[in-house]
C-alpha cells in the first residue's frame, strides 16, 4: 500500500546520530491533509485519492472550490494533489505525518527554484570558448546545425527560461517523524525554495 502527504518545505538543518555522525536533513511541515475526493475505476477510470493542504480564505475561493471542499466538510485548500495507491481512507478524513515512520523511503516532488532567463552555459552546462584577445566566441551557444538544414532544428539547447520545473527526487530516507509539530525530517535536499509546496509519497524504487 502506498502512503503520501502534502507539505511545505521549511528549510534545511542537520542532526547528529548517537555516534556523532552529521546528517543533513530537510524539514517539511505537513499539517493534517484532508481527503477531498476518492476517484474510482467505475466513475473516473482510475483510482486515486485527492488530498488538500493549507487552508484558503473563503473569499479567495471560487464557487466550485467552495462546493468541492464542502462535500468533505472542510475549507478550500491552497494546494490540492492526487496520489495513487492510498487505501483505507474516506472523504473528509485527515492524513497526518504519522503515516510515515523513521527509515521509510520516499519520493519528494516539488517545483524547482526559478532562475529567470539564462544562457546556454548556465542552463545546459555548455563549455565556453577562449576568453583571450582575438577570440570571437566566448559564451555563445555555438553552432546551431548544418548549413543545409536552413533552419534551427527542434530540441537545440539554447538560452531561455531556467527553473520552475516539476522535479522529483527519488529514494530519500525519512530520518525523523515529529507528530506533535507535524514535521518530517528527510535526509538530503529536495526541490524548490523555502515555503514551497511539495508532495511526499512512498518511493517507486526500492533502495539496494
Amino acid at each position: 500500500m502506498s502512503k503520501g502527504i502534502l507539505g511545505k518545505k521549511v528549510g534545511m538543518t542537520q542532526i547528529f546520530t548517537a555516534e556523532g555522525q552529521v546528517i543533513p536533513v530537510t524539514v517539511i511541515e505537513a499539517n493534517p491533509n484532508v481527503v477531498l475526493q476518492k476517484k474510482t475505476n467505475e466513475v473516473d477510470g482510475y483510482e486515486s485519492v485527492q488530498l488538500g493542504f493549507d487552508n484558503k480564505k473563503e473569499v479567495r475561493a471560487n464557487k466550485p472550490e467552495q462546493g468541492h471542499a464542502k462535500k468533505a466538510d472542510t475549507t478550500p485548500k491552497r494546494f490540492v494533489r492526487e496520489i495513487k495507491g492510498i487505501e483505507g481512507v474516506e472523504v473528509g478524513q485527515e492524513v497526518k505525518v504519522d503515516v510515515f515512520a523513521e527509515g521509510d523511503k520516499v519520493d519528494v516532488t516539488g517545483t524547482s527554484k526559478g532562475k529567470g532567463f539564462a544562457g546556454s552555459i548556465k542552463r545546459h552546462g555548455h563549455s565556453r570558448g577562449p576568453m583571450s584577445h582575438g577570440s570571437r566566441y566566448h559564451r555563445g551557444p555555438g553552432s546551431l546545425g548544418a548549413v543545409d538544414g536552413a533552419r534551427v532544428f527542434k530540441g537545440m539547447k539554447l538560452p531561455g527560461r531556467m527553473g520552475t520545473d516539476r522535479v522529483t527526487v527519488q529514494n530519500l530516507e525519512v530520518v525523523k517523524v515529529d507528530a506533535e509539530r507535524n514535521l518530517l525530517l528527510i535526509k538530503g535536499a529536495i526541490p524548490g525554495p523555502n515555503n514551497g509546496y511539495v508532495v511526499v509519497k512512498s518511493t517507486v524504487k526500492s533502495g539496494k
